[in-house]
């Protein structure tokens, strides 16, 4: 963990805030564009939060934070309580979202989707790319950052207010709007609600598309059965019901994991596998030889675990 300061928190959009966090001391841990960090909260939870500052900026971190009004704890406490000066503790930053090179570039965002894609735009324009951002919101005082983008980026950035001219028909997007968007070697980036993921996922190949959700996607799978989890480098045998999460069969046998989100989209939980076939129901790919023990359960009657 690295240890930060609210040095700032102000308002950029209805019902959304945006924090910086300073380094106690010395520099943070670098990052990419597409990053993320979970925040230790002060009432005990854990949230995660894309960077949408400058990678550059070596001894802050940048991040937007919503208010969800079904929240669990973790918005309503950054709007309601949190205050400027109060000491937080951070993760390294993980990436499952990551800018690939590419000669052109269209970044598809909706609402609080915006926040890895700012980072992204950055970069691409940095680097001499062409980049569009086609980004969509009930209206402007609702979407974080749109100010700030216009004037740094002007016609690269397409406003669409849903509110006045309805969503935008991501199968056929034309010159006006998105410049590039059906050359074949343009790489589109999606984030957003559902609904943008679906219609991106419709409208271009797998191949040029990368997209990333704050929610997990509906699936469906087989009956949840028991197995065993032998941790292998204590020898200790954790069984794992059919009702109980891996997650919290290892939290009960006083093997506990870091974990975030516990809905398969943070990363933060993922443990290696070192014999037996897992079952993966994360929505961001676990690494080879790696599962989420949040949500994914087993194929095998036992997996043996690096713990």
């Amino acid at each position: 963990m690295q240890q930060t300061v609210v040095e700032h928190i102000e308002p950029v959009a209805e019902d959304v805030v945006a924090l910086t966090l300073r380094a106690a001391s010395g520099a943070l841990a670098p990052w990419e564009p597409g990053a993320h960090i979970d925040v230790s909260l002060p009432n005990w939870l854990t949230r995660q939060y894309s960077l949408c500052g400058d990678p550059g900026v070596r001894d802050a971190y940048r991040v937007a934070v919503r208010h969800d009004p079904l929240s669990r704890g973790g918005s309503e406490y950054v709007h309601r309580f949190l205050r400027p000066g109060r000491a937080l503790d951070v993760s390294l930053p993980r990436n499952h979202f990551p800018l690939v090179p590419a000669a052109r570039y269209l970044f598809l965002a909706g609402g609080i989707g915006i926040t890895p894609l700012l980072a992204m735009l950055r970069a691409a324009v940095a680097a001499g790319r062409p980049a569009t951002l086609l980004y969509a919101g009930p209206s402007v005082d609702r979407m974080p950052f749109a100010g700030e983008l216009r004037r740094a980026y002007g016609d690269r950035v397409r406003i669409v207010e849903t509110g006045r001219h309805g969503r935008p028909d991501l199968g056929a997007l034309d010159a006006s709007l998105a410049p590039h968007a059906l050359e074949p070697d343009t790489l589109v980036y999606c984030c957003g609600p559902a609904g943008m993921l679906a219609a991106a996922q419709e409208a271009f190949p797998a191949g040029r598309l990368h997209t990333e959700r704050f929610q997990p996607a509906v699936r469906s799978f087989g009956p949840d059965t028991a197995f065993e989890a032998v941790c292998a480098r204590s020898g200790l045998t954790v069984p794992v019901p059919a009702d109980t999460s891996l997650l919290d069969a290892l939290a009960h046998a006083g093997r506990p994991v870091p974990s975030g989100c516990r809905e398969g989209v943070c990363g933060s939980c993922e443990v290696s596998v070192l014999d037996g076939t897992p079952e993966h129901r994360d929505d961001i790919g676990a690494s080879e030889g790696g599962m989420y023990a949040c949500v994914s359960r087993a194929r095998s009657a036992r997996l043996v675990l690096d713990l």
